[in-house]
């Protein structure tokens, strides 16, 4: 199988390429930076990888390769959490979700032949932010600007549907792993300073990093994957449960809350992201036959933490 990914080199990409080189796939690394990942994916160890620049809202060599790729995997995305939002960034935050799917979707369209299918990211932050509900994938849209950013983002997704290719989007929750937002909570708790972000009542959906690569996989090579999937595991917690178990895990104690002003300080609107929440829940991926390695969040954080 050839994949191509765009935002190959991140968090998540990153660790998709890397599984699907030792599952013996080709990957075309879709990337803005072609030095990086000359040094993320170096070609001695990754001989069946190609990378290709590429600007996520200008043509390039990069569509015309997709062609030949049997599936193609849409990552890329501006970081939601780093920074104020301004409304500078909070249209680069939409721009690079939606110009460049619709560049992606583009190149499917041109493709000859097409790509059988495209995974394409998207987010929990679909369906607005709760205390109190519960929210699978048939629940509605809410109508903030994380909302409103997933609904477009989707949209220009759901257009390859128009040219017979098979569509799979996964609402990603947050995810766990070495780095991402785990590696900036865990800072505190190594300095015996951690503790529970605003509330702690805000619910955590989240997953594995290991889970959503193998959720991706499947999204890839199972035809019967379509629509919409949530990635998240099936047992989400509350921020407060969230800091109590990293605190068990790291052996620390969790005992110094960060107020939300001060987050709302550093962060301006962007602090929903971290002081609001929604109790999110894979029901169709559970569906699917889907099994998660990692339901649970102590053994998930024990994996992540304990193999650093």
């Amino acid at each position: 199988m050839k994949v191509a990914i765009s935002g190959a080199t991140g968090f998540v990409g990153s660790r998709l390429v890397k599984y699907l080189h030792k599952q013996g796939h080709r990957v075309l690394v879709l990337t803005r930076n072609t030095t990086h990942a000359q040094k993320v994916f170096p070609n001695k160890a990754f001989p069946n990888l190609e990378i290709f620049a590429y600007t996520p809202t200008a043509s390039g060599a990069w569509q015309q390769a997709i062609a030949s790729c049997d599936g193609v995997v849409n990552l890329a995305g501006e970081p939601i959490g780093e920074g104020r939002w301004t409304p500078a960034r909070k249209q680069e935050i939409l721009d690079s979700r939606k110009l460049s799917t619709q560049k992606i979707v583009a190149a499917i369209a041109s493709a000859l032949p097409k790509p059988s299918v495209l995974v394409n990211a998207s987010a929990i932050g679909y369906y607005g932010t709760s205390e109190t509900a519960t929210f699978d994938e048939t629940s509605p849209p809410g109508n903030d600007f994380l909302a409103q950013v997933c609904q477009a983002w989707e949209a220009e997704a759901q257009k390859v549907t128009d040219y017979n290719v098979r569509l799979v989007i996964l609402r990603f929750g947050i995810v766990l792993g070495l780095g991402g937002a785990l590696g900036k909570m865990i800072t505190p708790f190594k300095l015996f300073a951690g503790g529970p972000i605003g509330s702690g009542r805000q619910w955590f959906s989240w997953i594995h990093i290991d889970d959503l690569v193998n959720l991706i996989y499947q999204a890839l090579t199972k035809q019967e994957f379509s629509g919409v999937y949530n990635a998240t595991s099936p047992h989400p917690v509350t921020m407060g449960q969230l800091c109590q178990t990293i605190g068990k895990v790291m052996h620390r104690p969790c005992w110094l809350p960060v107020p939300s002003f001060v987050i709302e300080a550093l962060l301006g609107e962007g602090a929903i992201v971290v002081l609001e929440g929604q109790r999110v829940l894979p029901k169709r991926t559970l569906e699917s036959g889907f099994q998660f390695q990692y339901p649970d969040l102590q053994p998930a954080l024990q994996e992540i933490l304990h193999s650093s």
